[in-house]
């Protein structure tokens, strides 16, 4: 018989319904997820860069741990097709709303800025927009072409919505042949109607299988965050979904709560339980796990990128 694990302990354990309640008192956070405040040259420079450009990056608008540290090294994330999502998940700190209309001009100015901060490797991540026919597939196509055009030696890797209900949205981005396609899983089936309530867990896994099915070689990677009351085995099963799917790369960080409204930290996982979840990840078959407390989908990034094209030639030998 299987032996299920919590890795909800205390008060909240036994009254689950409490676990995401606002008036809660907010967990402390513990030494091993605290960070520095961005102060340096290289982060103020990345910032005018960014200003410059008139471009929205996930660091800033969802609140990054880490943007002190990659701003420093001039590697930000894109966020285009505007600041404003059109669904309200509780762990994320974009706002929600009406989001404007396309800008036909981002494309080229998110490959002028990758060109100024010198990216060998750029992220590309987006808001929702279930307001557009195609999801803004078309837009996330145009976006990889410029930076091809003006950044030839550049790899590109994007973080796509899940596109729910947009037929062919994913064949549009896949044919622009981005070198990494990620799609986050976010969190474990049994949270999504809490924690990612506009998002279906299997179509998630489905449009990372269709990627595999376009373009066997595109590296597909996808995350999730652990500390919202998810289970171990859970957390595990999740795995197995993702390389049921040929996922090549893993990520798994902490939760942080960006404000009193969103979903509260259950519980702060210490850095031995994710090397352990690391191991396991690495033993199931992915060719790249990231697996600690700030792990985010673009942090190291481009180190990460050529690990993984390191480990599928070793793979492949």
């Amino acid at each position: 018989m299987a032996v299920v694990v919590d890795t909800i302990s205390g008060p909240q354990a036994r009254h689950p319904e409490k676990a995401h309640r606002p008036d809660q008192p907010a967990l402390k956070k513990p030494d091993w997820i605290r960070v520095k405040a961005p102060v340096s040259r290289g982060f103020l420079e990345t910032q005018s860069i960014v200003r410059a450009h008139g471009l929205h990056t996930v660091c800033e608008e969802a609140g990054c741990p880490n943007i002190g540290e990659c701003w420093e090294k001039k590697h930000a994330t894109f966020m285009i097709m505007g600041d404003t999502c059109t669904r309200a998940c509780a762990f994320c700190n974009v706002k929600t709303g009406l989001p404007a209309p396309l800008d036909p001009a981002e494309p080229a100015r998110v490959a002028e800025a990758t060109a100024k901060l010198g990216l060998s490797h750029v992220v590309v991540t987006s808001v929702d927009r279930d307001d557009l026919d195609d999801g803004g597939a078309q837009h996330f196509a145009d976006v990889i072409r410029a930076i091809r055009a003006r950044c030839p030696a550049t790899t590109i890797e994007v973080l796509t919505p899940d596109f729910l209900r947009k037929d062919g949205a994913v064949e549009v981005v896949a044919a622009a042949k981005p070198d990494v396609f990620n799609h986050n899983l976010e969190t474990v089936p049994s949270k999504y109607l809490t924690v990612r309530p506009g998002a279906r867990y299997f179509a998630s896994i489905r449009l990372l299988q269709r990627v595999k099915e376009l373009d066997p070689m595109m590296f597909t990677k996808s995350g999730i965050m652990v500390g919202l009351g998810e289970e171990r085995n859970e957390v595990l099963q999740v795995m197995d979904d993702l390389r049921s799917a040929g996922v090549d790369f893993l990520t798994i960080g902490q939760y942080l709560q960006p404000t009193r409204k969103h979903h509260a930290v259950i519980r702060f996982i210490p850095p031995d339980e994710f090397k352990a979840l690391e191991a396991i990840a690495r033993a199931k078959g992915f060719l790249m796990v990231s697996a600690s407390p700030l792990t985010r989908s673009s942090h190291h990034a481009g180190e990460d990128f050529a690990k993984l094209r390191a480990a599928r030639s070793v793979a492949g030998a």
